[in-house]
């Protein structure tokens, strides 16, 4: 019965956590459709997430495409199929690497800070602040964030494939010997629109996580130092299990037969 009673207390409290994210989610999306818009603070919030964030997801995405330019012609060497790195480096950075790398660098710099900073201002009462002043704090705080993250992620991870790409390129070229000319001529002739599209989708769906979850359990944080660094903990890791789990429902959207 003790056994029972533990998973009936973990379900139960399952549920009310899943309940309070989807109110919050709720909430949040209803603010960010209807004005007013504090411009200034959607602006600032877009140079953290986009600007501040392109060296760390750009040495990332760099290497990526090296290592996985160096272990295709590792494994395709075997079976005389070196030409089809750069079909697979442009495939698997535009799809999959590009947009889950920059979203778990991003959850790690971006989602963390935002935990931080709106728990502080929870545990030093600001927020509480904030409605005294009639301003309410989901359009200050949650809105501009979760409009920053959305528009700014696809235009990071746009960038970071870019630079996998090269980064493919630099290793295949000069490290080796393929043809400079044909390597880039595979790579756009395997290209296609849908690959592209795909990944920057993933991109705006992992940017509204990362801004979720960092504003969500910063907005909930309590019990004073600890709290917010709990906060900043859960909102790291939640957000990376969830930016996985909606990889794969992504990719089975996109490219399930």
């Amino acid at each position: 019965m003790n056994f029972l009673q533990t998973v009936g207390r973990v379900f139960l409290a399952f549920l009310a956590t899943a309940g309070r994210l989807t109110m919050f989610t709720a909430s949040a999306v209803g603010h960010c459709l209807r004005p007013p818009f504090y411009g200034r603070i959607i602006v600032k919030q877009m140079v953290e997430i986009g600007y501040y964030s392109l060296p760390v997801v750009g040495l990332t995405a760099v290497f990526a495409g090296m290592v996985l330019a160096l272990q295709s012609y590792t494994g395709f060497a075997r079976f005389s199929a070196e030409g089809a790195i750069a079909n697979v480096v442009v495939l698997s950075i535009t799809r999959e690497l590009g947009p889950v790398l920059a979203g778990l660098m991003v959850a790690g710099r971006i989602g963390a800070a935002m935990a931080a900073e709106i728990g502080t201002m929870r545990v030093t009462e600001q927020i509480d602040a904030l409605t005294t002043l009639s301003t309410n704090p989901m359009k200050y705080l949650v809105a501009p964030r979760l409009i920053a993250g959305l528009t700014m992620m696809p235009v990071l991870v746009f960038i970071a494939d870019i630079i996998g790409v090269f980064g493919g390129y630099l290793v295949a070229v000069y490290k080796l010997g393929f043809n400079a000319s044909n390597y880039l001529q595979n790579t756009w002739n395997f290209l296609e629109a849908d690959d592209v599209i795909s990944g920057l989708v993933k991109a705006s769906v992992f940017g509204f996580i990362v801004t979720l979850m960092g504003c969500y359990h910063g907005y909930n944080s309590k019990g004073g130092a600890q709290g917010v660094g709990m906060a900043t903990t859960n909102a790291v890791v939640s957000a990376s299990i969830l930016i996985l789990c909606f990889d794969y429902i992504l990719t089975e959207i996109f490219f399930a037969k």
